[in-house]
């Protein structure tokens, strides 16, 4: 890997003070509102607390914006530039793939460690083996939307294309039981979301599979295979959009 050109990214980016203000400050702040300032945050949810609940959902959302703002902003440059500058120097396609990757990890970490800190300091309370394995779902997770990030930035050519990836992010956040809990008609739109099965698979250590309905109290078990289609399904219609428009790209050329 060329260590000198990640360097020079990743400080680039942490830079740019707005990006990780959404990135990391506005999930942790949305966190000590809407979990760690509740009265009901300590109430039991499966294996720890509602407040633990919040906890992951903004995680999540932070780690979701920070990968697709990556993925979004690499597209856009291959395609107003800096590919073919790039192609003046001996790093191959390969190393930009996996500089990039490696810097949406990093970014996304951000978000992720500072919100389960945040958690730890103010009353998240859950296993051992919920704390793991939900932080390393919403890490890997997070990984399907660079992808989501990368066809918006192919499709637009422009920045403005991230920020409105961003944006139509926190539309897909309520739509996909994000922010708060759905019931009904509602949920089962949620299922068909993007966001839906990689937000199911990251609190699963968590709630076990188990949902609440908020009109009749009643908890209800949701097979693994929902999360898992749902994911499967929106990255194979992710990938498919990215190599079409990447294509269509050429073709123009």
């Amino acid at each position: 890997m060329n260590t000198v050109y990640f360097g020079l990214e990743l400080r680039r980016i942490g830079r740019d003070l707005v990006s990780m203000f959404f990135i990391a400050i506005l999930p942790a702040f949305m966190y000590l509102i809407f979990g760690a300032a509740q009265d009901y945050g300590q109430e039991s949810a499966g294996n720890g607390n509602v407040t633990m609940y919040v906890m992951i959902s903004m995680a999540a959302y932070g780690a979701v914006t920070a990968t697709t703002g990556i993925g979004g902003m690499a597209a856009v440059e291959r395609m107003q530039g800096w590919g073919r500058q790039l192609g003046l120097t001996p790093m191959p396609d390969s190393q930009y793939v996996l500089v990039k990757s490696l810097i949406g990890l990093c970014i996304a970490g951000v978000p992720v460690a500072l919100v389960y800190l945040l958690g730890e300091l103010t009353g998240a309370d859950g296993t051992v083996s919920a704390w793991l394995l939900s932080g390393l779902l919403v890490m890997v997770g997070a990984a399907v939307f660079a992808v989501f990030g990368l066809v918006f930035g192919l499709a637009f050519r422009s920045e403005a294309a991230v920020g409105a990836a961003s944006g139509i992010l926190v539309i897909f956040g309520f739509l996909g039981n994000l922010f708060f809990p759905l019931d009904g008609v509602l949920l089962a739109i949620a299922k068909f979301t993007p966001l839906y099965g990689y937000v199911s698979l990251a609190r699963r250590p968590l709630t076990e599979g188990y949902l609440v309905d908020q009109t009749t109290g009643q908890a209800e078990f949701e097979p693994l295979w929902v999360a898992v289609t749902n994911v499967s399904v929106w990255l194979l219609i992710l990938s498919l959009l990215a190599i079409w428009l990447v294509r269509r790209g050429r073709g123009r050329q």
